[in-house]
């Protein structure tokens, strides 16, 4: 199974969320998991914020930003590249679509291109629902 990891899921399994424990399955099942630059920098951000509002501990943020770091070294993370930028500008077939979640939709697009039968690992109903559009199969089901 290959799966395109979107921001909802991973920050879900970095912050423990309800819902993670599916993403960490989806997530070491897979044999390929793709993603992007933008899934690395969200989630970054969303540990800095987590920090900085007191949800979790200086130490905590370093220990998932570690997980992060070392969970993505055996990630393929796309960058943010021409052709994924001129499909986020078009439109998709659930409009309206918020310009981060284009891009990441336009990232699973890539990510398919390159590696057959991806699925979209998600936990966002404005990305699920799009992508069920575009043909993905939706993780966690």
């Amino acid at each position: 199974m290959n799966v395109y990891a979107e921001s909802s899921a991973v920050a879900a399994w970095l912050l423990g969320e309800p819902g993670s424990d599916p993403v960490r399955e989806q997530l070491a099942a897979a044999e390929i998991v793709l993603s992007s630059d933008l899934t690395l920098v969200e989630c970054e951000r969303v540990l800095i914020r987590a920090h900085s509002t007191g949800r979790i501990t200086e130490a905590a943020a370093a220990d998932r930003r570690g997980r992060l770091v070392q969970a993505a070294e055996h990630w393929a993370v796309l960058a943010l590249g021409e052709e994924i930028v001129r499909r986020a500008r078009r439109p998709f077939p659930l409009e309206p679509i918020r310009t981060l979640d284009a891009l990441h939709l336009a990232a699973a697009l890539q990510a398919r291109s390159l590696v057959p039968e991806t699925r979209l690992l998600s936990l966002d109903d404005r990305v699920r629902n799009c992508g069920k559009e575009l043909g993905f199969e939706l993780l966690p089901a």
